[in-house]
């Protein structure tokens, strides 16, 4: 009641105007006779006001109400809290009230239905390791199918071969995936994938099969079949309940790597296009009755965002969930995606889905793979599960792990602990899936951690913000200006001229001067936001050293954020939303932004302007907070308030208490907003000094030294400069006249701040003050000269220096392989021996072009005879024999047939893909 008694009277009376309602609460907790007094006299007032209706001329009505409402104001702002004052020391921000209020509580958001399979399998990770299926391919390859039982009746007629098109078989030879699904049901699988890999209008289109009808029909039917499977042994055990997961694989394209080695902005599709493709397979897998959705061998972390946003999107739209499931794939021993991410950085771009369980499949063995599981089960927050291939395939691009073998292997992750589920990909069948299920019997799966709760943001490698809250200026997070137009003229100028290398070479700089986010902004009128955007994003995440530090995706067009968004594979930070257009678009926003996974800067505008006071900021920053963590389901250690750091010293006196209420209301967000992180850009603050480096350097330093203090987290900056400008470093004199100016602390401060900075080199920097003007300088004359004939750089006699000194030989720290010791051995004994010419060994077999073609390459659109490396995919037997007789000749090192084995050479075959290459080579 008394708040809207305070909301009447702000309407009345301008000095009330300021007045919000997180302060009109306060006021009236500890003052409740005042507010009572109010209300009781407000009650006669309106009945005062209804009958002089009657009697009085309509003129004198406002007076009346006005007087009341005046008096009914004076009462109030006598029981009101003590304004913050203005801090008057050097550390001390503290603002000085009455009484402090109690922290509010804020309610969770809702949440979708879930399905009951949550509960059912969370019942059964708890008992025990769960057991996921083996490799469909590998699987489907002992069937030695024909092309027509790929074509089967509907396909009879296509004009594309399809052999090799796994998923149209449970389409055209349903029998052989039902005893495949059941086989592995047979050997304890818990979970079954569908046979839906490439289920996307994307993949298909190797086929021609890309049209909405033939996607959906395969995913729905494949879902349909591995449901009947599953059904069929939880009725002949109802103990072991089984499950279908709809299989989402990662699509021939990426969304993080450039296609083109000239271009690598350049992506050939875009992330709608994923998106849109996925949420058609989501549509059809669900529709078929899938009990989860697996997203998996992610190898382009942004590809897998587009499918869980696919995912989270259908969710809403049908208001309910499944559990899904979340698998990554690292591409070698460097621990990393292929494009570029640690594991830890991948769980962090994709934590925000909340996933039921995230795991590593494909591409290693199960001993390679054990310390990136390892690892991820460190950091995950929910079960963990791995699916390894059987081994490292042979030279024929088979795997000669057997089932107890493999078994054998994955064991080492029940031991440690690591592991919630365990299962097969490439190269396993059904004597893995059962080897592995019979020895998972005697462990008990990982215990679920509990993660500690804290600002979690990536590039290609993790930032993990933990503040210190005895030294906050220390643990400050550096968020890059200088890929900001604004805050950079030369970033601009490259822009507007097309020179996005010389954009990219500031970025490196950035990152190399210690900026811990890039903040990324192309608002101005010269530039076109969105291209400008996307190209920029691109390119930055083509250069490792840049991309491994986040993104700040920066401005003021929505369509902007979303366009750099939808580039960024990590966890980026959103700047920003506010509540100015209201709270519906601020939560459409809001929305997006979590679906996309960033954590996002909030400004302290709202409906009525930008917030200026305390009390404002306090007051706007806390209704957003109440919205994001009640309405939208934001985490709080997510949200990024920024309360507005307005530009002092400029001689108005309305703006003198700028920076004491920035200060002041950051420690009081902080309380009232529990979990938050406080922002602001810094070069806003002495924007009156501009050009003067040391003055504006010195209120920066000033400023953060104070503001941090007071629980400041992160800001906008030069990085180089505000790692160079500490605090303790600052002129001391200089520092006298900033800090008047900065907490308002007398009234000329700013007339004698101008004054004294008309006394410095503009260009001196605050931590080495150089002074203008004074006395001439005179040279000291020469007290001993030198004698005529010297010679400064004259070589010294040799008997008069000290001997050269003895240096340690570099040791290389690299480890080197077993091979070394070998070679030299043999080459300390004898002369060593290398094979013949491959080229010329092979023009003996008069090979023609349907050997070079092969069953690989029988439909490629190039001629083919003559590239000689992609023998070894198409005619090995001919190349194995080749080496044999070379060793047999005495060869002691054979060389590999890849001599022209790069993607620049194998261009001219117009094979000159990453893929292509890849399995050349290996």
């Amino acid at each position: 009641a008394s708040i809207d008694v305070l909301r009447v009277l702000r309407s009345r009376t301008s000095k009330m105007a300021r007045l919000r309602d997180h302060q009109a609460v306060q006021w009236a907790k500890a003052n409740p006779t005042w507010a009572g007094a109010a209300m009781v006299m407000l009650v006669p007032a309106t009945i005062v006001l209804g009958s002089a209706a009657s009697v009085l001329a309509l003129a004198l009505l406002p007076l009346i109400a006005t007087a009341l409402a005046m008096v009914a104001a004076m009462m109030l702002l006598s029981g009101k809290a003590k304004d913050v004052r203005p801090v008057t020391g050097g550390t001390e921000t503290d603002p000085v009230v009455e009484a402090e209020p109690p922290a509010p509580e804020y309610g969770p958001a809702g949440a979708l239905k879930q399905t009951d399979t949550f509960d059912v399998l969370h019942s059964v990770m708890k008992e025990r390791i769960f057991i996921i299926d083996g490799a469909m391919g590998t699987s489907i390859q002992k069937y030695k199918l024909t092309e027509e039982d790929y074509r089967g009746e509907r396909y009879k007629d296509h004009a594309h071969d399809l052999k090799g098109n796994n998923d149209i078989l449970v389409i055209t030879r349903p029998d052989v995936i039902y005893e495949i699904h059941s086989k592995f049901l047979e050997s304890g699988a818990d979970i079954i994938e569908t046979n839906t890999f490439n289920g996307t209008t994307i993949s298909q289109a190797d086929y021609n099969l890309d049209t909405l009808e033939e996607v959906k029909l395969i995913n729905k039917t494949a879902a349909e079949l591995a449901k009947k499977a599953a059904a069929e042994y939880t009725a002949k055990d109802p103990t072991k309940p089984r499950f279908v997961a709809g299989a989402i694989g990662p699509t021939n394209r990426t969304l993080s790597v450039s296609p083109s080695v000239e271009n690598p902005a350049y992506r050939a599709t875009t992330f709608d296009e994923v998106k849109k493709a996925y949420y058609e397979q989501v549509g059809a897998l669900m529709d078929g009755g899938v009990d989860i959705l697996l997203v998996e061998t992610i190898f382009d972390t942004l590809n897998s965002k587009a499918a869980l946003f696919a995912i989270e999107e259908y969710f809403e739209s049908v208001g309910y969930r499944v559990p899904v499931f979340v698998s990554g794939t690292i591409v070698d021993n460097s621990g990393r995606t292929l494009s570029g991410q640690t594991n830890e950085a991948f769980w962090i771009s994709i934590q925000h889905t909340k996933p039921f369980a995230v795991g590593l499949n494909c591409a290693l063995g199960a001993s390679d793979m054990f310390r990136y599981v390892q690892n991820l089960s460190r950091v995950c927050d929910c079960y963990v599960f791995c699916y390894p291939n059987a081994g490292l395939p042979n030279a024929m691009g088979g795997y000669d792990q057997k089932g107890d073998e493999f078994s054998l292997e994955v064991e080492d992750f029940c031991k440690a602990g690591i592991v919630n589920g365990l299962g097969g990909c490439c190269g396993t069948c059904f004597e893995h899936i059962a080897a592995t299920y019979e020895m998972t019997k005697n462990y008990k799966p990982r215990e679920v951690p509990v993660s500690e709760n804290c600002l979690r943001l990536s590039g290609l490698e993790p930032l993990i913000y933990k503040p210190d809250p005895s030294n906050m200026r220390k643990t400050f997070l550096n968020l890059g200006e200088r890929c900001n137009v604004a805050g950079s003229t030369i970033f601009k100028k490259a822009i507007v001229d097309g020179n996005f290398d010389k954009a990219l070479a500031i970025a490196l700089k950035q990152v190399e001067a210690g900026a811990h986010v890039i903040d990324i902004n192309m608002d101005d009128g010269l530039i076109d936001g969105v291209s400008a955007m996307v190209k920029f994003v691109n390119l930055l995440v083509s250069e490792p050293e840049a991309s491994r530090v986040p993104f700040m995706i920066d401005s003021s067009k929505f369509e902007v954020v979303e366009a750099g968004l939808k580039c960024s594979q990590g966890k980026a930070i959103v700047n920003s939303i506010s509540l100015k257009e209201g709270e519906e678009d601020f939560i459409k926003k809001a929305k997006i932004v979590k679906m996309h996974g960033a954590a996002v800067v909030v400004m302290a505008f709202d409906e009525q302007g930008q917030a200026a006071t305390c009390d404002e900021k306090v007051s706007m920053c806390q209704r957003a907070y109440r919205i994001l963590v009640e309405r939208v389901g934001f985490n709080p250690q997510d949200i990024v308030f920024d309360p507005n750091i307005l530009t002092i010293g400029t001689g108005m006196e309305e703006h003198a208490n700028y920076g004491v209420d920035f200060i002041n209301a950051c420690r009081e967000i902080k309380r009232v907003c529990p979990g938050c992180k406080i922002s602001g850009g810094v070069s806003n603050l002495a924007f009156s000094f501009r050009g003067n480096e040391a003055v504006r350097r010195a209120f920066h330093s000033s400023f953060l030294h104070h503001a941090c203090q007071a629980g400041m987290d992160m800001g906008i900056v030069n990085s180089a400069q505000v790692i160079a400008d500490e605090y303790e470093k600052i002129d001391k004199e200089l520092l006298e006249y900033v800090e008047d100016v900065l907490f308002n602390k007398r009234p000329d401060a700013t007339e004698r701040m101008l004054e004294y900075a008309a006394t410095l080199e503009p260009k001196c920097p605050p931590t080495a003050v150089r002074k203008l003007g004074g006395e001439k300088f005179v040279a000291t004359a020469k007290v001993n000269p030198k004698p005529e004939g010297y010679d400064p750089v004259a070589p010294a006699d040799p008997a008069s220096l000290p001997p050269t000194p003895e240096y340690i030989p570099y040791q290389p720290q690299m480890k080197q392989t077993d091979t070394f010791d070998v070679l030299h051995s043999v080459m300390k004994e004898r002369i060593f021996i290398i094979d013949g010419a491959m080229g010329t060994s092979i023009q003996k077999y008069k090979l023609t072009e349907e050997d070079y073609r092969g069953e690989r390459y029988k439909d490629h659109a190039h001629d083919l005879k003559g590239n000689n490396d992609i023998l070894v995919i198409t005619r090995p037997d001919v190349i194995y024999e080749i080496h044999s007789k070379f060793l047999e000749s005495g060869a002691d090192i054979i060389e590999t047939n890849t001599f022209n084995g790069t993607t620049i050479s194998q261009a001219d075959y117009n094979l000159d893909t990453l893929e292509e290459v890849k399995l050349i080579n290996k």
